[in-house]
């Protein structure tokens, strides 16, 4: 049987059509399974499907049965790029000011005005050191709308900029104290016997302040001679940022053992005492310039070395590095700060009635040191020099009482206040648990050495 050849064409082309409607059908029916939302959904279990509305920024909702595959997609506008912040942190180094930094960072000079006329805090950028850090935050303008400042671990000056101005905050952070405990024995000197034990030259300095009213760390230290400390370790998160407080120490000198323990009276006074409630200070300091070689000696007989005769030497030369500081040995109040031929640029202070001292042979005065000037004990005077009569760098220091010289280093120092009566039992109740813990310290440390 044949067909007309008319009917024949027209089968083919339907058969043609046919087969088109049958591939992009599966086509289409392929890339919608793939694409979808209600496959994604019905892919999802229940819980996180009901959970999915919840994430920020995007909407979805399940296909309705009513429109077929069609989905409700929204999708938060992008973040305003005007908004993003850039950080960048520096740090301060040597021979950096305020200005050199700005303008390394490409900060206009306008922003630093704003930053230094902002009160309070703004004035406090001007007291910058190496190692402090600087962290400015920066917007897609190129604008400055923050500043962090870090003089240290535990202090940050927060600057945010409002309109025109910027203002500032301090935020302290509260670091995690540890109580530690260290032993050494002196073989040598008194800072390589604390290095060996672990402890930083910054913190033997203070364990030697303590205790400098009875021990002379230059001419009285000897081989045997011993310390404990009980001291703070401070640490930011697993990381030691430095020490804290200085709770009791033990300085066993010559066989003779001195005891002191930190206390802040109910006023705010923080000092060392003895156990017995004892000023660990006294009114005078031993020696004017610390860890100095003493190169002569009071002596009413000293044969001059310049005029080869004797001459009374009616003081001590301390031998130090030209521009080591001196120290008011106590609180006074200056009553010359000249220069003569013989004794150089010199200073005078009159403490109370009864005691004057003498600094002579300065290299210079300290900032602000003139006549009428009061001084507290420990405020730095002047420095070394060799003027005047001097054959090298030294200080020339005199004792006066009663307008009689005396020899400084044996001479009896008044004491300063004890404790007051009223607050010896608040102060043993403070001490006490910390001599005890002391105690135990000492005890197993000898434990441990008679091993």
């Amino acid at each position: 049987m044949s067909f007309p050849k008319p009917h024949l064409f027209l089968a083919g082309a339907l058969s043609l059509a046919l087969a088109c409607f049958v591939v992009l059908k599966l086509a289409e029916d392929d890339t919608a399974d793939r694409f979808s939302s209600e496959s994604v959904l019905l892919a999802i279990p229940d819980s996180a499907a009901a959970g999915a509305d919840e994430l920020p920024g995007l909407t979805i909702s399940p296909a309705d049965p009513l429109r077929g595959r069609e989905t409700d997609t929204t999708i938060a506008a992008p973040i305003d790029t005007e908004q993003q912040l850039i950080t960048r942190s520096t740090k301060v180094k040597a021979g950096d000011s305020l200005a050199k930094i700005f303008k390394r960072e490409g900060i206009p000079p306008r922003d630093l005005a704003l930053l230094l006329e902002s009160k309070p805090f703004g004035p406090r950028l001007k007291k910058i050191f190496p190692g402090h850090e600087f962290t400015f935050g920066i917007n897609a303008q190129d604008q400055l709308t923050s500043l962090a400042y870090s003089p240290g671990p535990l202090d940050t000056l927060q600057f945010e900029r409002v309109g025109d101005e910027f203002v500032g905050e301090e935020v302290r952070r509260a670091p995690e104290r540890i109580t530690s405990y260290k032993h050494a024995v002196i073989n040598h000197s008194l800072f390589i016997a604390s290095q060996r034990a672990g402890l930083d030259d910054s913190l033997t300095m203070r364990i030697a302040q303590i205790f400098q009213w009875d021990v002379d760390f230059v001419l009285d230290i000897r081989k045997g001679d011993e310390f404990y400390v009980l001291f703070e370790e401070l640490y930011l998160g697993d990381e030691f940022i430095g020490y804290g407080n200085v709770l009791a120490a033990e300085f066993i000198n010559q066989g003779t053992s001195y005891q002191a323990f930190g206390y802040q009276d109910a006023r705010g006074n923080q000092g060392y005492y003895s156990p017995e409630g004892k000023n660990m200070k006294k009114a005078f300091l031993r020696a004017p310039v610390e860890f100095s070689r003493i190169s002569s000696n009071f002596n009413l007989r000293r044969k001059h070395p310049l005029y080869k005769r004797t001459m009374p030497h009616r003081g001590i030369d301390y031998a130090a590095p030209r521009g080591t500081p001196i120290l008011a040995a106590g609180d006074g109040k200056v009553i010359t700060a000249s220069r003569s031929n013989s004794n150089g640029n010199f200073v005078v202070l009159q403490h109370g009635e009864e005691f004057v001292t003498k600094y002579l042979h300065l290299s210079k005065f300290a900032n602000g040191v003139k006549k009428g000037k009061k001084v507290k004990q420990g405020t730095v005077i002047g420095y070394v020099g060799s003027t005047g009569w001097a054959t090298g760098p030294h200080l020339h220091y005199e004792f006066l009482v009663n307008g009689s010289h005396m020899n400084p280093r044996t001479v009896k120092l008044p004491d300063a206040n004890p404790i007051p009566t009223e607050e010896q039992q608040r102060f043993a109740a403070t001490t006490e648990p910390i001599l005890s813990l002391l105690k135990d310290f000492k005890h197993q440390t000898q434990l441990a050495l008679a091993r």
